[in-house]
């Protein structure tokens, strides 16, 4: 038997995180420890953690209690250890909350020193930025992962080449906002603020938070270099924001052909009202012009998007400027969230959530019957 200590990793959430479990794993394995199929069998147990919406920390909670309950009455429990988007809370009250935890690791100590260690042998995500600048008005994510960070070109490019000679021939581009890789950043900083004074402060439009670019912007300059590679047979990158989906974005995307024809691009809501409280930075119209230019440029675009029910203040006309709205585009996957308040956000602090839970739920069928039911055995490919 192995004297080896061991390790097992839960992950809760989107594709960074994914990819920051990848990491993670690289790191325990450079240290000596090797990976167990089972819980019950790991020497240290690692949770990363999702906090978008109130249900993902409730998973969380409720796996913690149940690994509370698995190792009771066990002569001795594994370490656990929690990362991820919950470190929003601060150590102190995590501690609190979560009696189970022993320790607590902000993400952003686990570098890129080591070689990750992922889990599919054809297909990698490549974190290409950390963070996010932008305050849409609900999101906890620069709260829980900080200001926007992004890898340099060089070490992008670097990492891409090494994983070529091993064979890999799919890449994902990941990032809180893919379409801001590279910005240079105007400086707001909102934090305390938003946290103290919210009601004395106006929201910056998204685009505020950087300086105007000369040239290509340098995503699509990125973009640009990974296709120079030819073992590279399938590029995707998730996520994209719609108030920087450049002219420049789409001609790449028009241009090369291996870059994947399925563009994830949240939406929210179609009611100008709602975007506007969301701080989305862009209208329905405006949406709807982005869509007519992607259409036209790459005709066999595949879109799909991200949509959250039950805003605060969302009419039932608010709701049906959605429904038209995603009619109209034609979408062929959704994810389709119900709302729920997050700790520091504006939306938590400016707005009551009024709108009734069987309502969010009912809303929330309607559009997923309208985009994902009615498309299930089209359903563009989605790496998870």
């Amino acid at each position: 038997m192995s004297s080896k200590k061991t390790y097992f990793i839960y992950t809760f959430g989107c594709q960074a995180n994914k990819s920051d479990s990848e990491r993670i794993a690289g790191d325990y394995q450079a240290r000596g420890y090797q990976k167990t199929k089972k819980v019950d069998q790991a020497d240290e147990i690692i949770i990363n953690t999702c906090a978008v919406r109130q249900r993902a920390e409730d998973r969380v909670i409720g796996l913690i209690n149940n690994l509370a309950k698995k190792f009771k009455n066990k002569k001795s429990k594994p370490k656990i250890i929690l990362t991820g988007c919950m470190i929003h809370h601060g150590q102190y009250q995590l501690l609190q909350m979560l009696p189970l935890v022993d320790e607590i690791l902000p993400i952003m100590e686990v570098g890129f020193n080591q070689p990750i260690i992922r889990r599919d042998q054809h297909h990698a995500w490549v974190l290409i930025s950390t963070g996010c600048n932008s305050f849409c008005s609900y999101c906890i994510v620069p709260f829980s992962r900080g200001r926007e960070h992004s890898r340099s070109m060089k070490d992008i490019l670097k990492e891409i080449r090494q994983l070529t000679e091993k064979g890999y021939f799919e890449i994902t581009l990941v990032g809180q906002n893919v379409n801001s890789y590279g910005l240079e950043k105007v400086g707001i900083s909102l934090r305390k603020l938003l946290m103290r004074h919210p009601e004395k402060i106006k929201l910056p439009s998204n685009q505020s938070q950087y300086k105007k670019f000369k040239a290509q912007p340098p995503f699509a300059k990125l973009l640009e270099k990974v296709c120079s590679f030819p073992q590279i047979k399938k590029i995707r990158f998730l996520s994209s924001n719609p108030w920087d989906f450049s002219d420049e974005l789409i001609d790449c995307i028009a241009k090369h052909s291996q870059i994947d024809r399925y563009i994830h691009l949240p939406v929210q809501s179609g009611s100008n009202q709602i975007l506007k409280k969301m701080n989305r930075g862009y209208t329905r119209q405006h949406y709807l012009q982005l869509i007519k230019k992607i259409r036209q440029k790459i005709p066999n675009a595949e879109l799909g998007t991200d949509i959250i029910v039950g805003f605060p203040g969302e009419t039932d006309k608010d709701f049906q400027d959605t429904v038209d709205l995603a009619k109209k585009v034609g979408f062929k996957l959704a994810f389709v969230a119900q709302y729920s308040p997050r700790p520091h956000t504006a939306a938590s602090k400016l707005y009551q959530d009024n709108v009734p839970p069987a309502v969010k739920k009912q809303r929330w069928k309607i559009l997923d019957d309208l985009i994902n039911l009615k498309n299930i055995k089209s359903r563009p490919k989605v790496i998870k």
